[in-house]
């Protein structure tokens, strides 16, 4: 079978190509694809398999398997700003790797770290919410939600200046209780440089407006949960 592969940034520049037509036995996988292509670009091979997948436009497990005429896309995390200054967007459908995020937003001139986590919860008592969950269900309107997380991210650089790396990564798919569901991470050189609050202010302004929607998923059936909160002019990127 035929698969179409798109390259972007990091691993456009080592394979010195956008786009790759490869030749696969049916029943190959995403991560087939992958041995396929670190095979014949070896100075690529460690960029390749760190590097986030995305299916048909959806992000993807190396599991899943590939079919005639497919596009898989391989690009690193998403992310803005300079070396000195990293940001890192991702809506992944796999878990979170805290101390590799920390990594890559933690330069030399940082000593200090922030790092909130939202938990899938099986009980709650708050109105509107089932009382036992079994697990929750993310979806995201996902192009507009990583331009809204960058937004976060300047949003946080005006009013703590002195804070290095941030992370902010929202799960999507389906997520057992226990598991993480969000993180908000700021790293800074000192503790007293504004990395708690910038951190405080991540979550609160992601819940504001980067649209992601939970459905719970328990004894009573399956509910959306909704937010109150309706944007306004000053939410407009244009405008932050």
């Amino acid at each position: 079978m035929n698969i179409n592969v798109l390259l972007f940034a990091t691993l456009k520049d080592l394979v010195g190509t956008r786009r790759l037509a490869v030749s696969l036995g049916d029943g190959a996988a995403v991560d087939d694809l992958r041995s396929h292509l670190a095979a014949k670009h070896p100075a690529a091979a460690q960029a390749i398999f760190q590097a986030i997948a995305a299916l048909n436009e959806e992000f993807a497990q190396g599991e899943d398997v590939l079919h005639d005429g497919d596009t898989v896309a391989l690009f690193p995390p998403v992310s803005g700003g300079s070396t000195d200054r990293p940001e890192i967007y991702l809506l992944p459908y796999e878990p979170i790797d805290i101390d590799a995020l920390l990594a890559q937003i933690s330069p030399s001139s940082v000593g200090a770290a922030c790092v909130f986590t939202g938990l899938v919860r099986g009980e709650t008592s708050r109105p509107g919410h089932q009382r036992k969950t079994a697990r929750l269900e993310y979806e995201a309107y996902e192009s507009m939600a990583l331009a809204k997380m960058q937004q976060v991210a300047a949003e946080i650089r005006t009013q703590w200046p002195l804070v290095v790396g941030i992370a902010i990564v929202q799960r999507l798919g389906s997520l057992d209780v226990g598991q993480t569901t969000v993180l908000i991470a700021c790293t800074s050189p000192h503790r007293d440089d504004g990395c708690f609050e910038a951190a405080r202010y991540g979550i609160d302004r992601l819940k504001q407006i980067v649209p992601v929607w939970k459905q719970e998923i328990g004894q009573d059936g399956a509910t959306w949960i909704e937010g109150t909160y309706i944007p306004e002019d000053h939410d407009r990127r244009s405008n932050g």
